[in-house]
């Protein structure tokens, strides 16, 4: 009796060990995604290169031409950005439901220690960096279309460059503290 038992045990935890593969569903997914929001990127990189020779056919170029310009590369900036997080996203998932990456494959300055992900708080972590980023630029582009009229909106814009400011100091601490742990 105890011999059919762990013959049924043996096999359902097979099966359920098997059932990671059900992962790389969302592992294909969400690289595809990436690859479309790299060349989303880079079609707004073509229209910000567009708009600079527009601003470069001028005869006299203004600082509204140069607005234009510099706002034209931000979606570009916020593709490749969200594009890097599906992609660690991806990598991530691979390596903790399906297997390792094959070390044997690539060098040691191959692949950045960053994103060695071990569990999925590192993943989380590292999604979250990258979403701060993702913040920051839209930030930045949200600043550029801003009227700036009262002295009150100088130190709304103040204060949120202190924040983000704040924000990255946060994270870089973080990230010092993760890695100094990691190699303990």
């Amino acid at each position: 009796m105890a011999r059919g038992r762990k013959w049924v045990e043996n096999t359902f935890e097979t099966i359920l060990f098997n059932a990671r593969f059900l992962a790389l569903f969302a592992v294909l997914g969400i690289l595809i995604a990436s690859f479309v929001m790299f060349v989303k990127g880079c079609i707004e990189i073509v229209q910000g290169v567009r708009a600079f020779w527009a601003t470069l056919l001028g005869i006299r170029p203004t600082p509204t031409d140069d607005n234009s310009v510099i706002l034209s590369f931000i979606p570009a900036i916020d593709n490749y950005l969200f594009a890097t997080i599906l992609l660690i996203i991806s990598m991530g998932l691979y390596e903790l439901f399906i297997s390792k990456i094959d070390p044997a494959s690539r060098t040691a300055a191959s692949r950045p220690d960053w994103l060695v992900i071990k569990e999925l708080d590192d993943l989380k972590s590292h999604i979250g960096e990258v979403v701060i980023m993702i913040l920051i630029v839209n930030f930045f582009k949200l600043s550029f279309n801003l009227r700036y009229e009262t002295p009150l909106d100088l130190l709304i814009l103040g204060a949120g460059i202190v924040t983000i400011a704040g924000a990255l100091v946060i994270t870089h601490y973080a990230f010092g503290l993760r890695t100094r742990a990691s190699k303990h």
